[in-house]
């Protein structure tokens, strides 16, 4: 392990101090207004920085570069060529252009498109993205890029979300105007995405073709022991554990991702790694390939990393807590309630803002983080519950409704009124958290914690960012009018009142776990969509197609197709779950169980020839028989089940057969299975039981 941290932290990224050192002064000046104002780059700047970081990637031992961008397929894509280029006298030079930094042409067909592009219809366009900052690994020089068809329909996961973020900075700024911020320009929206992993010996893992066809174990029974005693939260790390994550800091700080904190999770074998907050395309970049770190470094500690959001069935599964703020160019985090009366107004506004928005989007919230695997994890007693609803604590909440119900809000030293020019500040942290909140405020930012732990955070903060963007513009119009008047305090004090008193049923600050908030959440008319299946056909309704063309993040057709790709995935990966599970049955967990109910009847005709009787022996092979028998019914009724569905026309209805009939028959498996598994000899079932995956690290 590398102790000096700030001499290897970055060393592998072409960032803003090793730019400022490598390029002449216009160009690095050129470069930075690209940059922070979106002006134009042109080839003869481009030509220079791509010298530049040809010369540093060759230093770095690169021999090859690749554009490095995000599709529909829920992992990232690098296509590699070398910097070698033929001379004359048959021998090579490395060569490096401005035209093959900022473009590259990848085939475009073979992508998730979602319809918007036919598989003879090839060309599609990698776009360098000059806000994320390129990086060497693997011998190879990584250039972050978009990614569009030849079209220029959205193709990847990146663009929209750069689309939104520009978006919320021209409403953000226009809207700070009101309160009197004239030197703010710019506003960025920031993330810090808590990564929750799993960590298994590969020697286990290579045994469970479960794990390696779907991420998940299809077939476990749970073990005597999971996490009741809740000794597993913070402990002590074990060694082979510790030295994983020493290692896996080191390789995350050499890309300059500021890996934070690493403890263990709830669950046995479940750990988590946290990161500073940084801008929310830059951490969308670093979380992406944080994971694809994890993951390879796993595999040199002989481990193998789990990201699927459940791997495991009855312990805890894993999120992604995703950490959103705004902050402005001139230092000013937007969600700090700040200390002068001005700073708390605009603070309060923002945060009525966020509540408007979350109330009446709550369905572009809960399908950013839909996924096949998510559902198996939200709503369990260790995630937020599929029900959208936010957590401003006790004392902020008090706060609110002193406005709303015009009368004025006491701490134990001060008076808190809107409307007058004495504003106190409230201090930070004043509150208890809130776990169960699927959108918490924790002081100076919220946590969205639905977001599934192998999800790319772009979908969920590009949708709110633009859920922002809508208020903050519609906030803006209404008091625009007032701005620098007499009446402006009045008039901001209105608005939050009609606001509060229209969305304050999305604000909860109790436990979201329980039964009753369910009931209460309907009483409160608040949306509840426990699938995928449930809740992505709201991306297409008409106030979504609309928020989302207003500010030029999708169009129709994109919305459209964004919305048949999730649906299409979820089918495919029930499909492949499902027809691993067949495979497992018959080849494996079958088998097994009739080599053992051969056995068991064996001894029983031998005993029977001297005239022994055993009633253990005797119930276990009727047990089992009957078990095989069930088994081997259900894996055909699935089969037949999974068929069916594929020959079904149309993507939401094949994606809905999926959910509500091969979901079934393959829980009526995993049930057999189970109760198969805890009578079966341990040395006899052919797959690792939970207990030695969970406790063998």
């Amino acid at each position: 392990m590398t102790q000096n941290v700030p001499e290897i932290f970055a060393c592998n990224v072409f960032n803003d101090e090793v730019m400022k050192s490598r390029l002449p002064k216009n160009i690095y000046k050129k470069l930075m207004r690209t940059i922070n104002f979106s002006e134009p780059l042109d080839m003869i700047t481009a030509d220079f920085v791509a010298n530049a970081m040809k010369e540093w990637a060759l230093e770095k031992g690169a021999t090859h570069y690749t554009h490095w961008f995000q599709p529909m397929t829920g992992s990232t894509a690098e296509k590699h060529d070398s910097f070698i280029n033929p001379t004359p006298n048959g021998m090579a030079i490395m060569e490096f252009s401005g035209k093959a930094l900022v473009k590259g042409e990848p085939d475009a067909s073979s992508f998730p498109s979602g319809g918007l592009r036919r598989t003879s219809s090839a060309r599609g366009y990698t776009a360098w993205d000059p806000t994320s900052y390129c990086f060497v690994k693997g011998g190879s020089l990584y250039i972050p890029t978009v990614f569009v068809s030849y079209t220029g329909e959205v193709l990847d996961k990146k663009t929209p979300l750069l689309r939104s973020m520009e978006a919320l900075s021209k409403t953000a700024v226009r809207f700070l105007k009101i309160f009197g911020n004239e030197d703010v320009t710019r506003v960025t929206t920031t993330v810090g995405a808590e990564q929750e992993y799993f960590l298994i010996d590969k020697g286990m893992w290579d045994q469970r073709e479960d794990l390696i066809l779907t991420g998940r174990t299809l077939f476990g029974a749970k073990p005597p022991k999971g996490q009741e005693l809740d000794d597993q939260y913070f402990a002590n790390l074990r060694p082979r554990i510790a030295a994983y994550m020493a290692d896996l800091d080191e390789e995350l700080w050499k890309l300059g991702i500021y890996s934070k904190t690493k403890h263990n999770e709830v669950a046995p074998a479940q750990h988590e790694m946290a990161p500073i907050f940084t801008t929310t395309n830059l951490g969308t970049d670093q979380n992406e390939l944080a994971m694809e770190v994890m993951e390879k470094v796993a595999l040199r500690h002989g481990l193998v990393c789990l990201l699927h959001e459940k791997p495991f069935e009855g312990v805890n599964g894993s999120g992604k807590h995703n950490n959103w703020s705004m902050s402005t160019n001139d230092g000013q985090n937007l969600l700090d309630p700040g200390d002068t009366p001005m700073e708390n107004l605009q603070f309060l506004t923002i945060l009525c803002a966020l509540i408007k928005g979350v109330d009446e989007h709550a369905d572009l919230m809960r399908l950013s983080a839909a996924s096949a695997g998510n559902d198996h994890r939200l709503g369990a007693d260790e995630a937020p519950p599929a029900i959208i609803s936010m957590f401003l604590g006790e004392e902020l909440d008090a706060v609110l409704k002193a406005i709303e119900e015009d009368t004025v809000f006491r701490t134990q030293t001060q008076a808190f009124e809107i409307g007058v020019n004495a504003l106190p500040s409230f201090p930070k942290d004043s509150t208890d958290r809130n776990r169960t909140s699927p959108f918490a405020f924790t002081g100076n930012r919220f946590e969205f914690r639905m977001v599934g732990s192998s999800d790319n955070i772009a979908c969920p903060n590009f949708l709110l960012n633009t859920i922002v963007a809508e208020e903050l513009s519609w906030f803006t119009e209404r008091l625009e009018p007032f701005a620098g008047t007499e009446g402006f305090e009045k008039e901001v004090k209105k608005l939050l009142k009609s606001v509060l008193q229209e969305h304050r049923r999305i604000i909860f600050n109790g436990d979201g776990y329980s039964e009753e908030w369910i009931h209460e959440a309907a009483r409160r008319g608040l949306p509840n969509y426990p699938s995928t299946v449930d809740c992505m056909p709201h991306y297409t309704d008409e106030k979504n197609v609309k928020l989302l063309g207003k500010f030029g993040v999708f169009t129709p057709d994109e919305v459209k197709a964004r919305c048949e790709i999730h649906l299409e995935k979820y089918s495919k990966t029930l499909r492949i779950e499902a027809r691993t599970m067949i495979e497992m049955v018959r080849t494996q967990l079958l088998p097994a169980t009739m080599d053992y109910v051969r056995t068991l009847c064996g001894g029983l005709a031998t005993k029977k020839q001297i005239g022994i009787t055993s009633l253990a022996e005797e119930e276990l092979a009727r047990k089992l028989s009957d078990l095989a028998d069930a088994f081997y019914i259900a894996a055909n009724e699935l089969e037949g089940q999974v068929n069916k569905a594929c020959e079904i026309e149309g993507i939401y209805d094949q994606a809905k057969f999926f959910h509500d009939h091969v979901l079934d028959g393959m829980e009526r498996m995993r049930t057999i299975s189970d109760t198969i598994e805890r009578i079966m000899p341990r040395s006899l079932w052919p797959i690792p039981t939970y207990s030695e995956m969970i406790y063998n690290v």
